[in-house]
């Protein structure tokens, strides 16, 4: 191995790590290899003959640095949390002023924002970058989000660009902000994704509960819906799932499957975050939520067992053309409905943590490489490349007709999934959400009152300005 003459160093060679320092070098560029189990190291570089003369394993984290160039850059790809703290511990003594680590991993932003202000005033700069795709993306080309000091993007981008993902010729990876901003926003692309992906689960349990449907017909009416204004990756893989079989048992492959579905952190991240800020992301809580029931199975089949006698209402589906036209209209609508609310709790962190986020630039840089690209996310960009304010997606004029126009299918499609029993959670939280942002008289007024009555909470008036507290009746137990 040749002293510093590595671009880049990759730290953990894990499915992410090792696919990520393959696309790396593909892209030409020397990439220094290290891994607690050094074997993995030597083992990538053994198994990718092609790739060899760019990839330099290293045995001890003392090579592994020194076979780095100045400015040395160290990308991280461990698990979050303590892992990365103690990789730091041990890269941060054999740095310099003007090296460079990047943790690339599922971090929470506050860790990095903690981790940035770790390095301030050493002349080692901390980059927190999201990285969205998956293995597939990782390898050929990922979405990336990129936090930190912009002088420090400005040295990774001839790296970072060849390596994303390409949407129409343009690299899908861009400077969002400062410390944290490139994780924060990873975390609500992973929010949103949990919440697509259970919207179309729920359509998919509509369409075998409800409708009656087998997996195969089922791959065809998503396959169809890809061809239109749901085109996106997470409905043409459910597509490709429902029409696969299973070869041990010929029986389709998603029948064989357990319905639990498992998460690493991130969606929950996203709804704590969007609460912290005062942002009612509803749709991506019921996502959450609704995984975590799912891990429940064994309660579910007892309570399935205790409910088995409860009579249901006639359900109203059925399998033309129009109920499945209705289907595809729902899910489009909820879709605009969810990404508002991802959108919103980024504009208002945007607001909060000083970062101006580019919200179109974050669309656009979604639309290949990660797991929610769609077709869907130019429109989106377009609406930010106005220039108007925009306040949220709900209220942009494109969004409004689109809205206004499905609203009336989404409401059949919850109506008639509640009528039979079929759950709907995150269709029905966006439908509420979007039933609550179009009151202009909600109801807070009554539970304003009743703090104020227990608590002396104080309100506000419609007909003063100021803030008051009224002398309320007392009200005695019993």
């Amino acid at each position: 191995m040749t002293s510093k003459s590595a671009d880049i160093g990759v730290l953990g060679l894990g499915t992410m790590g090792a696919n990520l320092a393959l696309n790396i070098a593909e892209e030409g560029f020397r990439v220094a290899l290290h891994n607690r189990t050094t074997k993995k190291a030597f083992d990538l570089r053994d198994d990718n003959g092609e790739l060899a003369a760019n990839l330099l394993p290293t045995e001890t984290m003392e090579d592994f640095v020194a076979a780095l160039k100045s400015p040395r850059v160290v990308l991280f790809m461990v698990n979050a949390g303590a892992p990365v703290d103690e990789q730091i511990d041990l890269v941060l003594p054999l740095l310099s002023p003007g090296d460079i680590m990047i943790d690339a991993g599922n971090a929470d932003f506050n860790d990095t924002v903690r981790r940035t202000k770790r390095v301030q005033g050493t002349g080692i700069h901390f980059v927190g970058m999201g990285v969205s795709g998956g293995e597939l993306g990782a390898r050929h080309g990922p979405s990336i989000m990129v936090g930190g000091e912009e002088s420090v993007w400005q040295h990774l981008k001839p790296i970072l660009q060849p390596v994303a993902a390409q949407y129409h010729g343009e690299p899908c990876v861009a400077w969002l902000g400062t410390d944290g901003a490139g994780h924060f926003v990873k975390t609500i692309h992973n929010g949103i994704e949990y919440a697509d992906m259970q919207m179309i689960a729920e359509i998919y349990g509509i369409l075998r509960d409800g409708l009656g449907l087998q997996a195969s017909a089922m791959a065809a009416i998503f396959a169809d819906w890809n061809a239109r204004g749901l085109s996106s990756y997470l409905v043409e893989i459910t597509a490709a799932v429902l029409a696969e079989t299973d070869p041990g048992t010929d029986k389709p492959m998603v029948d064989v499957i357990l319905d639990e579905a498992g998460q690493k952190g991130t969606g929950r991240w996203a709804v704590i975050e969007a609460q912290k800020l005062g942002i009612g992301a509803t749709t991506l809580e019921a996502a959450v939520s609704a995984r975590g029931v799912s891990s429940r199975r064994a309660e579910r089949q007892s309570a399935a067992a205790l409910y088995d006698g409860v009579t249901l209402p006639a359900a109203g589906f059925g399998g033309d053309t129009a109920s499945l036209a209705e289907l595809e209209d729902a899910l489009e609508t909820a879709k605009i409905i969810a990404y508002a609310q991802g959108y919103a709790t980024m504009a208002e962190a945007s607001a909060n943590f000083g970062w101006n986020l580019p919200l179109g630039e974050i669309a656009r840089i979604w639309r290949a490489g990660c797991i929610i690209r769609s077709r869907f996310l130019d429109d989106i960009a377009k609406v930010y490349d106005t220039g108007e304010t925009v306040v949220n997606l709900l209220q942009a004029p494109s969004f409004v007709e689109r809205v206004a126009r499905g609203q009336a299918a989404l409401r059949q499609v919850v109506a008639k999934a509640a009528l039979a029993g079929i759950p709907t959670p995150a269709l029905s939280a966006a439908l509420a959400y979007f039933d609550d942002y179009r009151r202009a008289r909600g109801t807070a007024n009554l539970i304003q009152g009743q703090r104020d009555l227990f608590g002396a909470h104080t309100f506000r008036r419609l007909d003063k300005e100021g803030v008051f507290h009224h002398q309320w009746p007392a009200i005695q137990d019993g």
